[in-house]
């Protein structure tokens, strides 16, 4: 047997790796000069042909012909896949850092944004906020707060009542009457709000549930003013300078007590919708969105306060009516229903 030309069979593979630009025309080269049937595997299996003493010699030529082969077309593959990883990179790249394209997914319901505002508001002025059970002891609801046994509140038209003689809360106050019995120190500045529930006609501003959000000042010294100007900053910090006015009131818990109304958002204090009566404020031109009052003596008295050594300041803001008054709906029933509307109008509004 001739001895085999390796320096011809590797020129050969060069030139055609060479022309070789993608991975399919690789394996084309791949089969052609390292293949079962390549000059180089025919060389290898006629080495028994070769004289003894050069066997060796020619063995080893040919193996390291056939391994700089295949490492040529391992670094010919690499750069190919290299190249096209690269080229989709620069395709598909994004600048992470830029701002999304998903539009908005949603906003902040109307009555949790009018509560978060009440807050803040309210953070604003030293107070903290504090939470309670929806499902209260009589006591903390009636008792505690000067509503005796014959008053009509805790008749079965008025409260929900579940076993073990509990009921679902009818007002936050209830917080209230859990903060003085924990007997904190003086200044108290504490805020509470949350769902509470009452068995009532459902109309256009009434609800078996519904949202409020309580306020209580205690410290020595408070007077009705501090009430007037305390309520009058929380209004307008919540919607500018819309007209409010203040009304005498009736609470058991409080005395004197005093109602604040809100112009009406609805039909802006006319009273009037198209032509018909407004439902939002049943065609009087104004909205009650709180109760307030200078916090009673025998509230103070039931949990060991001297109501002759301090006094204060308690106040309800019904954070539902407030909701529906700021996006501009005429019953509160919608900020609970699925109408996207009703929040597309806060979105837009930017509140």
């Amino acid at each position: 047997m001739n001895r085999p030309d390796t320096q011809a069979m590797f020129a050969a593979f060069t030139a055609a790796l060479a022309e070789a630009t993608t991975l399919e025309q690789i394996e084309a080269v791949r089969q052609a000069h390292t293949g079962k049937k390549s000059e180089i595997k025919l060389a290898l299996r006629g080495l028994g042909a070769v004289p003894a003493e050069d066997r060796p010699a020619v063995a080893k030529e040919v193996n390291d012909v056939a391994q700089t082969m295949e490492r040529a077309l391992s670094e010919a593959s690499a750069a190919i896949e290299a190249r096209a990883l690269a080229a989709r990179l620069s395709e598909e790249w994004v600048d992470l850092s830029l701002p999304g394209l998903a539009p908005p997914r949603g906003a902040r319901h109307p009555v949790i944004s009018v509560e978060e505002d009440c807050l803040a508001v309210l953070r604003q002025l030293g107070f903290v906020r504090v939470d309670g059970p929806e499902v209260e002891h009589p006591y903390y609801n009636f008792d505690a707060l000067n509503i005796p046994p014959h008053h009509p509140a805790r008749d079965m038209q008025d409260t929900f009542w579940v076993d073990g003689g509990y009921l679902l809360r009818s007002h936050t106050t209830t917080v209230q009457a859990r903060v003085l019995e924990s007997r904190p120190p003086l200044p108290i500045r504490v805020a509470s709000a949350g769902r509470v529930y009452r068995n009532e006609a459902v109309d256009a501003t009434h609800l078996a549930m519904f949202h409020q959000l309580e306020g209580l000042w205690i410290d020595r010294g408070l007077t009705f003013a501090h009430l007037k100007g305390l309520l009058t900053t929380i209004a307008q910090s919540l919607y500018g300078r819309r007209p409010v006015r203040f009304k005498p009131k009736f609470y058991p818990y409080t005395e004197p007590s005093v109602g604040v109304d809100l112009q009406c958002g609805v039909c802006e204090g006319e009273g009037e919708v198209s032509g018909a009566a407004c439902e939002a404020c049943h065609g009087a031109g104004w909205v009650t969105i709180l109760g307030a009052g200078m916090v009673h003596p025998k509230v103070f008295r039931e949990f060991g306060y001297d109501p002759n050594e301090v006094s204060g300041i308690a106040f309800g803001l019904g954070t539902t009516r407030m909701a529906s008054q700021r996006v501009g709906v005429s019953k509160v029933a919608l900020l609970y229903g699925q109408d996207l509307r009703v929040h597309t109008r806060l979105h837009r509004s930017g509140v």
